[in-house]
């Protein structure tokens, strides 16, 4: 039976609720049963990787509060840390800076069975690195022209790799940003590179354009997903993932646990006494 008037709004209200500027956003509820959908989903590609031997590399690049974080967070909760492998390098060191600047990048490629998710990549230097004056002009220059060509010999060995870009809008970084300040819990997220960031906001949006412009190949194409609903961005992105590889569900057999055996029987749980336990406040 159909709701009506009132109560066809209030089903609605109940679904959904408002977020800044009046857009409806998904539910806690709503977005929960999404997820976990997506999750089944993942797991099942986890398998078919594995099974098949895949080499998956996925990137996240975007502005400083942009989700990345919590979009792969997402991705990785219900799945194997052995099969999706999440890659936060730090910043190089004195030797690493000596080298081909990919090289500490690329020692982190999958092999075959394996979703290497890169938190910040080798687009470090089209971003930050560039705003910032880490590198030169020079620099910057050279790796939007060597790129693509990097790329296409990354594709040609094998490797899916799949690059999203998370767009957040001003309003809303600042939004997160205040959040960050004020919230203990979220302080540490709040880095002096991120203060810095939110007075370049034009910088790092002519940077971005440079990059897309350069890099947004046929090969290895940029998606761009709008993060300012955090949960809709986080299904979306997950979703886009999926569609990206062709999986199917691998046939396993089905489990049975055996009888356990009583021999050497004795009372297990008698010989912890005296031994330190953690105290059961909860």
């Amino acid at each position: 039976m159909r709701a009506n008037g009132d109560n066809k709004a209030g089903a609605r209200a109940q679904k959904r609720t408002k977020g800044d500027g009046g857009k409806e956003q998904l539910s806690t509820k709503d977005y929960e049963r999404a997820l976990n959908k997506l999750h089944v989903e993942l797991v099942k590609l986890q398998q078919w990787v594995v099974h098949k031997g895949l080499k998956v590399c996925i990137v996240f690049e975007g502005r400083d509060g942009a989700g990345k974080g919590g979009t792969i967070k997402a991705i990785t909760e219900r799945v194997s840390p052995r099969v999706f492998r999440i890659i936060a390098l730090p910043a190089p060191s004195d030797r690493e800076k000596t080298q081909m600047y990919v090289q500490r990048y690329i020692q982190n490629f999958p092999a075959a069975g394996e979703i290497m998710i890169f938190d910040r990549s080798w687009y470090n230097r089209a971003g930050v690195e560039y705003v910032m004056g880490f590198c030169t002009k020079e620099q910057h220059k050279r790796f939007l022209e060597l790129c693509p060509n990097m790329e296409r010999i990354v594709v040609e060995n094998g490797i899916i790799l799949i690059k999203i870009w998370l767009e957040v809008g001003k309003k809303e970084q600042e939004r997160r940003f205040a959040a960050r300040i004020e919230d203990p819990m979220r302080q540490w997220k709040l880095s002096p590179m991120d203060v810095e960031s939110y007075g370049r906001w034009y910088d790092y949006s002519r940077a971005r354009d440079m990059m897309l412009e350069a890099t947004d190949t046929k090969t290895a194409p940029w998606y761009i997903v709008r993060s300012d609903d955090k949960r809709k961005a986080r299904l979306n992105a997950i979703a886009h993932i999926l569609s990206m590889i062709p999986y199917k569900k691998v046939p396993r057999e089905k489990v049975k646990l055996p009888k356990r055996s009583n021999k050497g029987q004795y009372d297990d749980q008698a010989s912890l006494e005296g031994r330190n336990f953690v105290p059961e406040r909860y």
